[in-house]
């Protein structure tokens, strides 16, 4: 199986590798389109800024070739906020795969960045096999997408928020399955049998 990781000069891409790793996959980092399209699963993970990185992504064309993927899809953290249409963070258009917004967290109500273990309440998405209904994962963001049609799961950090999204043959999430021990590992191989 090849499984294309979305390079773009993020942060945690290493992580996202060591765990394909222990599923059995060697995955390959990349920007380059035919790399991309022909591989059987695409990750786009990451921790970055939005407009950094949609600029770069523009650059390259890979807004467009993201959003044009027919193989499984799955965003990771900054991942999933791009994959959605608008986020505050630098009042930054996106790539509009999911009709949802991304908004900053209050930081009058809770620290900022959520950094850390959140439980997250799942619904029977295939993503999910074989996890409870809820879970707990790993957290690093200032930034979430508001609840709405796609939302996959949700978790509760000052507020309500989406901590995943499904349509078509894209899936997303907020948190990092990769650094989210057992639970985490799980997604993944999920991910990876679709």
């Amino acid at each position: 199986m090849k499984v294309a990781v979305i390079k773009y000069n993020a942060g945690n891409i290493r992580s996202v590798l060591f765990a394909l790793d222990r599923a059995g996959i060697e995955g390959i980092l990349t920007d380059d389109p035919e790399e991309i399209i022909s591989s059987d699963k695409v990750i786009f993970p990451g921790q970055g800024e939005a407009k950094t990185t949609m600029a770069y992504l523009r650059d390259r064309k890979l807004d467009h070739l993201i959003k044009n993927l027919k193989q499984p899809v799955l965003g990771i953290c900054v991942g999933l906020q791009l994959l959605c249409k608008h986020s505050e963070e630098s009042n930054t258009d996106c790539i509009g795969i999911f009709d949802h917004n991304v908004l900053k967290f209050d930081s009058s109500k809770e620290k900022v960045p959520q950094i850390g273990w959140n439980l997250t309440s799942l619904n029977g998405d295939p993503l999910f096999k074989g996890l409870n209904k809820e879970e707990y994962f790993y957290f690093v963001h200032s930034y979430y997408a508001e609840l709405g049609k796609d939302s996959l799961c949700e978790t509760d950090y000052s507020v309500p928020f989406c901590s995943g999204l499904h349509k078509d043959n894209f899936w997303a999430v907020q948190f990092h399955p990769e650094k989210s021990s057992k639970a985490g590992q799980q997604i993944i191989q999920n991910f990876l049998d679709f």
